[in-house]
């Protein structure tokens, strides 16, 4: 018997567990560090384009600047919101925000900037649909406009069946068929009216975004947070330390695409800003919000306290955006009194 036992151990191959378990670890540390690369690489912001050269591009492209070098009234702000979405669709790594498979489903800080510029672009197609596109209240609604700022508001954590990026990619279909009929390509044209109060009632959407990612970006830092009266009560809110970096790309995002959208206002809407003496409110506007994206050098969000050691990211990003909530403010009286 133990001749036999002899034998079946010779033909049994031997096998080395501890190499095995020395060549896991190395290939489970090859992943991580590749997936940490290729993280970092997604998290890259994208860069800021010229709104104007991108609309002529996309009517050059369509055919309709072959006999005039001058877009149509509307043309350059829907044009921009058809490519904030594109960037927000193909930038590297796509639309992260409803990842289910590493490395996106670890990361916290794009989909924060994404949801940023979402909000702001479903408040811009949403101005579409209501004002830009109607001349009064009782107006019909534009047949593709009302098909476009639903898709925006989808689910942005839908991964399939359907996913949020081809609810997206739908509504910037048609979005692009309204951009057509804008500029003539069609019989049934499309309008565009670059009134005051129809500028006055978004910049009034966007007074109330910026007030309360001011208020989230200090109620990250102060030590009592922020006072919140509910009823009789009176009760601190402070944003949780967790959240602390994603209030922060939620605001840089936000302001990301309103910079772009405010460029394309001063075009399209030049002679009614000129009438109201508001060129220069809107520019400064444009400023402000500029600055929150200048770039970040530290390695992570930083919120010291008011005047200690570290720097506090949180609170210059507030800064930044409570001034050009201020001015907005102002913008919105001169367009409606001036």
């Amino acid at each position: 018997m133990s001749w036999i036992t002899n034998k079946l151990q010779g033909l049994t191959p031997s096998i080395d567990f501890s190499s095995m378990g020395k060549i896991a670890v190395s290939v489970v540390l090859v992943i991580a560090v590749l997936l940490s690369f290729l993280g970092m690489y997604w998290s890259s912001e994208p860069d800021q384009f010229d709104v104007v050269s991108t609309a002529k591009e996309k009517a050059a492209a369509q055919g309709y600047l072959s006999n005039s070098k001058k877009l149509v009234a509307g043309y350059t702000t829907a044009s921009t919101l058809h490519t904030i979405i594109e960037t927000l669709l193909d930038k590297p790594g796509g639309f992260i925000t409803n990842d289910v498979m590493p490395p996106g489903l670890f990361m916290d800080n794009m989909p924060a900037w994404e949801f940023g510029a979402l909000v702001q672009s479903r408040d811009l197609a949403r101005a579409f649909r209501k004002e830009f596109s109607r001349s009064q209240s009782q107006s019909t609604e534009d047949v593709n406009l009302k098909i476009a700022e639903p898709q925006f508001n989808f689910d942005t954590k839908s991964w399939a069946l359907p996913s949020s990026e081809s609810e997206y990619r739908r509504g910037n279909k048609e979005l692009m068929e309204y951009l057509d009929r804008l500029a003539g390509a069609s019989n049934d044209k499309a309008q565009f009216y670059a009134r005051a109060d129809n500028l006055a009632d978004w910049l009034s959407d966007v007074s109330t975004r910026l007030g309360s990612l001011s208020q989230r970006l200090s109620a990250s830092v102060i030590e009592d947070g922020l006072e919140a009266e509910t009823g009789e009560n009176t009760r601190y809110v402070r944003t949780p330390w967790s959240k602390v970096d994603d209030v922060f790309y939620e605001a840089r995002g936000s302001s990301w695409a309103l910079v772009h959208m405010l460029r394309a206002v001063e075009v399209d809407f030049f002679y009614t800003l000129q009438d109201k003496n508001a060129l220069v409110s809107l520019r400064q506007i444009i400023r402000e919000l500029e600055a929150t994206q200048e770039t970040i050098w530290a390695p992570m969000i930083l919120n010291g306290s008011g005047f200690g050691v570290l720097a506090n990211h949180s609170l210059v990003m507030a800064s930044y955006i409570s001034r050009a909530n201020t001015a907005i403010i102002d913008l919105r009286r001169l367009l409606e009194q001036g």
